[in-house]
């Protein structure tokens, strides 16, 4: 009878001890942060607030728990906050979070196999780090290889076991006949279309991605399906015009111009023409300027179709872009197999078109310039553009740093940094129907904000110099995230 009131008292006891110890243990995020204080004021930053205007100097912005609870100019009359603790970070910068609209949480693993199909690993344990040190605080991934880690991932996030930004996980890609991705399911038909939207919505994906291959038949059962549940789809499309997509109910559209189809002679239903006479034919023959181009883009406006910029990835196929100089920090972060490889494919490029017609896929700086042109001509007419780095290519596109990349390239194509700002944090949050809480910075919205070193404003190229990232109030020190992936981008 002792014994067995014994065991009883002991096993009263476990849970609460068990508990006691589970609460005396750090968080798996502690050793990435760097201020976690519940009340903080930011004193006398630059502000760029994500809207498009002009910077505001020596501003203040208070924090409590997770939201910014006001933003004013800085002044000595206007008392704290409570227990407040004060950051005086004169000479800093300050802008929202950055809403990643085309990211993924793969690589492309260097060496493609003999039967040619490319191969993607999934860098779960890097990706994420890497966009939350580059000041994404929400990504959109924008198709998955692995849509399950991708979910499971974003649970981890969620119960602050691991650092990253907010997940919106899009689906498994949704592909058609002749992929040239090993990874990728090819659907049999509209039905299949249709099915797969069900299956992947019903296991928690918040959007989806058509593909290259895509029929219209699969592509209007798939918009069907993902509006049917409340989900948006985009779609990087080659055998299907942008109109025509728009059309069908399209929510957004990848890349731009640069992978439409639509304007080259003799283009069939459902078909995709050869790439490298569809580009000769883009750069050479389609007037960005034009009636053609300029009814597109109208089209897609009134049919509210955002694009997503990516001139990061577009960039890399440019020879000796971007420069090497600023490729340093990326390389650190892949492992040496992944250097090597990037390195190689980027000589021979350089390479191969010195001594090539320059109209030759991959070695055409006209399609970076169209595809900037497009980009500007698409805001001024009202439409709603976004950005991502879409992290895949050859691999000189890398989470956080690929961000950072894009928004110089915004400026390149001659957006202000004020605007190259907007498209990449607060227009991703209005196509989420996020704006209300995320994507500028305002009294009443969420702690996420980037602290820059300088002021990107005077040279784009401080948007590289974050020296922290707050997510839901929260600093994160970039430096320590990315120290602790170093040499594993190409491995996990």
């Amino acid at each position: 009878m002792k014994t067995s009131l014994r065991i009883v008292f002991l096993a009263a006891l476990l849970p609460f001890g068990f508990s006691l110890a589970a609460q005396q243990q750090p968080s798996p995020l502690a050793p990435y942060i760097k201020e976690d204080s519940s009340v903080l004021v930011l004193e006398h930053v630059t502000l760029i607030d994500g809207t498009g205007a002009a910077p505001q100097s020596d501003m203040r912005i208070d924090i409590a728990g997770n939201k910014i609870i006001a933003v004013q100019p800085s002044n000595p009359s206007i008392p704290y906050p409570p227990s407040a603790k004060i950051l005086d970070l004169t000479g800093k910068t300050v802008i929202p979070g950055i809403a990643g609209m085309h990211e993924h949480l793969f690589y492309p693993l260097p060496e493609r196999p003999d039967a040619g199909n490319a191969i993607y690993g999934e860098m779960a344990d890097s990706a994420v780090r890497l966009y939350l040190a580059g000041g994404v605080t929400t990504a959109r991934t924008a198709g998955s290889v692995e849509p399950y880690t991708d979910l499971e991932l974003k649970k981890q996030i969620d119960a602050g076991l691991i650092p990253g930004p907010e997940l919106d996980v899009t689906g498994p890609y949704l592909e058609g006949k002749g992929t040239f991705a090993l990874q990728m399911h090819q659907l049999a038909d509209a039905d299949d279309a249709g099915r797969t939207v069900d299956y992947w919505a019903q296991e928690g994906v918040a959007s989806f991605k058509a593909y290259n291959y895509i029929t219209s038949d699969e592509l209007k059962m798939a918009i069907r399906h993902a509006h049917f549940r409340g989900l948006k789809i985009t779609g990087h499309l080659c055998s299907i015009g942008f109109k025509e997509a728009a059309d069908m109910g399209i929510d957004n559209l990848e890349h731009g111009i640069v992978v439409d189809t639509e304007f080259y002679p003799g283009k069939q239903p459902d078909v995709c023409p050869d790439a490298k006479a569809a580009e000769k034919d883009l750069v050479t023959n389609v007037d960005m300027a034009g009636p053609d181009v300029t009814a597109l883009i109208l089209d897609l406006v009134a049919h509210h179709v955002a694009v997503t910029s990516t001139l990061a990835i577009l960039e890399t196929f440019i020879p000796n872009r971007p420069p090497l100089a600023y490729e340093n920090a990326v390389l650190k972060a892949l492992t040496p197999e992944a250097q090597t490889s990037y390195l190689a494919t980027r000589a021979r490029l350089a390479e191969q078109t010195a001594n090539l017609n320059p109209l030759q896929r991959g070695g055409n700086p006209g399609m970076l310039k169209v595809e900037m042109q497009f980009e500007r001509e698409f805001v001024s007419a009202g439409g709603l553009l976004m950005a991502g780095c879409d992290p895949t290519g050859y691999g000189g596109v890398v989470p956080g740093f690929g961000d950072q990349r894009n928004i110089e390239l915004l400026v390149e194509a001659g957006f202000t940094p004020a605007q190259a700002i907007q498209i990449a944090t607060l227009n991703g949050a209005k196509y989420m129907g996020k704006d209300a809480t995320i994507g500028s910075i305002a009294q009443g919205k969420s702690a996420d904000l980037i602290v820059l070193g300088a002021n990107p404003a005077e040279n784009i190229a401080n948007i590289e110099k974050v020296e922290t990232v707050f997510k839901d109030g929260v600093g994160y020190d970039p430096a320590k995230l990315i120290q602790s992936v170093i040499g594993l981008v190409g491995l996990r």
